[in-house]
């Protein structure tokens, strides 16, 4: 379901306000709607919804009166389980080394609201990403977030570059890369984008109202996923291990590998990426057009 950039920001006002009151222990409404940038009126709502949620806050009035949090009260002991605050710390500080997220330190301010250091077991780290990449990233989120379409230029995994209209419905990080999920008007269609593909991004000014929908995460190119099984050298061992749940070690060290990736030259390419120590085993068409492709690049050497 799609959460606005409202309904966003009200989730971290609660957070925040939670963390200052069990700093301050007493704030008055006026000060917090000052820090906010919000009435006082959404003030005494978001302390209706905490209350609802069963957080013991309560409101005084007179001199010296204002919004409070009864003392001693920490949050594991609300409705929020060990688990849960477990997801919540890792989910934001995750977040929080994305290109161009503000560095509000929320999640170290959370775990000390949650009396843990779970935040300290992870790190997380996307400095590679080149320049060009962050940019698109920061217009693909921005337009997410404001519904407004983008004018694409998209190279598929065949090298054929085409121009797309699609309304931005999600980004999504699988298997080291980044993609936006988005319905492309071309194809009149969901279909599934890798950012390291685009080739140019303008954030148009037409607003769309597509909601995202159960989607299916597969590559946008509608090719058919093929089993291939591979024998890989065990002077490779260490690839196997950083690229394959399940491989079968055979006597004399080496290993068998089975996978399912769309077949395309992107998994042709990543074949011979093992070069010498990689055989095809399974189907023998795939062995046949790998033959042949190492065929020629001897002849662009002879």
């Amino acid at each position: 379901m799609y959460i606005d950039k409202g309904e966003i920001m009200q989730i971290n006002r609660l957070f925040e306000i939670i963390y200052i009151l069990l700093d301050k222990k007493t704030v008055t409404a006026n000060e917090l709607a000052k820090k906010f940038e919000v009435s006082s009126r959404t003030i005494y709502r978001d302390v209706e919804i905490l209350s609802g949620a069963g957080i013991p806050i309560y409101t005084t009035k007179g001199k010296g009166g204002g919004i409070s949090i009864l003392d001693n009260f920490i949050l594991d002991k609300s409705v929020i389980s060990k688990e849960e605050q477990s997801a919540i710390i890792t989910a934001l500080t995750a977040m929080s080394v994305l290109p161009n997220v503000e560095k509000t330190g929320i999640a170290d301010k959370m775990s000390l609201l949650f009396k843990s250091n779970d935040s300290s077991w992870i790190d997380v780290d996307f400095s590679d990403w080149n320049v060009e990449q962050k940019n698109f990233f920061d217009k693909i989120r921005d337009s997410i977030i404001e519904r407004f379409t983008l004018k694409l230029k998209y190279i598929n995994s065949n090298g054929k570059i085409s121009e797309r209209i699609a309304e931005p419905l999600k980004l999504y990080f699988k298997s080291k890369s980044w993609y936006l999920i988005a319905y492309c008007r071309k194809a009149d269609d969901y279909r599934m984008f890798k950012l390291s593909r685009i080739r140019d991004v303008e954030v148009t000014n037409e607003h769309f109202e597509r909601e995202m929908c159960e989607y299916k995460y597969d590559n946008d190119d509608e090719n058919i996923c093929v089993n291939v099984k591979l024998k890989i050298s065990k002077n490779a061992e260490y690839r196997v291990y950083d690229e394959f749940q399940d491989a079968e070690k055979t006597a004399d060290g080496d290993f068998i590998v089975n996978m399912s990736y769309p077949e395309n030259e992107w998994l042709y390419g990543y074949i011979m990426s093992f070069g010498e120590y990689a055989e095809v085993l399974e189907p023998t068409y795939i062995r046949d057009i790998i033959k042949t492709k190492i065929e020629k690049m001897i002849n662009n050497y002879l």
